[in-house]
């Protein structure tokens, strides 16, 4: 039978093996064509998943926060080429925050891409909001806020927390009912004119002396102001109060 085969011709022999061994002869096309075309928004999600569960995009404090991933598609115009290894990643510049990207590169293939997919990370925890009004230039008090439950990923500006942070604090903008108190809505207020007299407290390793001065800029608590000691000398000191101001030596 063997010397049946050798005396063919060998395309007639390769046609004939294949009918009779009952072969199926898939060309390179037909196989790129039958695996399947990975996921990469499943994919994507997965990986958002776990790095989201081990990486906190900001400091929250005591609230936890409750992350919710949602990834886009790609463009439908992209054609890429099948990819034995396709690896997520996070492009330079970026963090799991609010609307971002999320990469996706091809490491295993005949042709090296790197795509990216639009996704939007949100952090639902309990904040400060606004309940009323507070109009520009005012203090914000504790009866303009109430507690609630927001998305502290919706604005690029951190979440104030810390009510020791914000009470006092002088709208920089005016805030209506159910804003989020951030950092960008708030800065500290005046405490003092040039020219006041304020208590200045001169501190060093192992002893502190205080005296009188004058101001020679206005003062913010938490800020840097200037002042003419009594003696006639120019320092600058850290506002800790409506009046007083550190100097360290």
């Amino acid at each position: 039978m063997w010397d049946f085969f050798r005396r063919l011709p060998y395309a007639r022999w390769a046609c004939l093996a294949v009918h009779t061994l009952g072969l199926t002869v898939v060309t390179g096309t037909a196989y790129a064509q039958a695996v399947a075309e990975p996921n990469f928004q499943a994919m994507a999600q997965d990986w958002l998943r776990d790095a989201t569960a081990t990486t906190v995009a900001q400091p929250v404090g005591p609230t936890a926060l409750r992350m919710e991933v949602k990834v886009g598609a790609l463009d439908s115009r992209l054609k890429l080429a099948p990819c034995g290894n396709v690896e997520p990643y996070l492009p330079p510049g970026s963090r799991l925050w609010g609307r971002t990207r999320v990469g996706l590169r091809c490491t295993d293939g005949m042709s090296r891409w790197n795509v990216s997919l639009p996704v939007t990370v949100n952090a639902y925890g309990n904040a400060w909001v606004i309940k009323g009004s507070v109009a520009s230039g005012n203090a914000i008090t504790e009866d303009d806020v109430m507690e609630a439950e927001v998305n502290w990923a919706e604005e690029a500006s951190p979440v104030i927390r810390d009510k020791a942070l914000w009470v006092g604090q002088i709208a920089t903008r005016q805030l209506t009912t159910g804003q989020t108190l951030r950092q960008s809505m708030v800065r500290p207020a005046q405490v003092f004119q040039a020219g006041a007299q304020v208590r200045v407290l001169a501190q060093g390793p192992g002893f502190q002396i205080s005296s009188e001065a004058q101001a020679l800029s206005a003062g913010v608590v938490g800020q840097v102001a200037r002042v003419k000691m009594e003696n006639g000398r120019v320092s600058s000191g850290l506002v800790l109060d409506t009046k007083t101001v550190k100097i360290d030596l």
